[in-house]
C-alpha cells in the first residue's frame, strides 16, 4: 500500500534566550557570572556566553617551523543554566511573553516587566 510521500517538515527548536541577550548563569561552577550571549545553538539547547566557561586547548604546530600554542575559548553551556538579566535593575528573571499595542509578540522579564525585544 503506497501512502503519501513524507513532507519535509522543518523542526523548530525553541529557547528562551537569543544571541545578544544579557544573561546570568544560575547553576554550575560559573554561577553568578553575567555576560552576553555570543552564539545560540538551539539543536543542542546550548549557548556560548562571552567571558563565561573559558576552556584552554593545546594546539600542535601544523607547518614546519611553526610553534605550538595554547588557545582559550568560551565553551557552550546548557540554556537551562542561564536566566535573562536586567542590567538596569541588576536582577535575573524568568521570561514571559506578551503582546504590544500593534500586536507583536515580545519577550518580557517577569520580575520587572521590562520588554526585551
Amino acid at each position: 500500500m503506497a501512502g503519501k510521500p513524507k513532507e519535509n517538515k522543518t523542526v523548530r527548536y525553541k529557547m528562551h534566550v537569543k544571541t545578544g541577550d544579557t544573561v546570568q548563569v544560575i547553576a554550575g561552577k560559573e554561577k553568578g557570572k553575567v555576560g552576553e550571549v555570543i552564539k545560540a545553538i538551539p539543536k543542542e539547547s546550548k549557548v556560548v556566553i562571552k567571558g563565561v566557561n573559558i576552556r584552554t586547548k593545546h594546539v600542535k604546530p601544523k607547518a614546519e617551523g611553526e610553534s605550538g600554542r595554547i588557545e582559550t575559548f568560551e565553551a557552550p553551556i546548557h540554556s537551562s543554566n542561564v536566566m535573562l538579566y536586567s542590567a538596569k535593575n541588576e536582577v535575573a528573571s524568568r521570561v514571559g511573553y506578551t503582546f504590544t499595542e500593534d500586536g507583536r509578540k515580545v519577550r518580557m522579564l517577569k520580575k520587572t516587566g521590562e520588554i526585551i525585544d
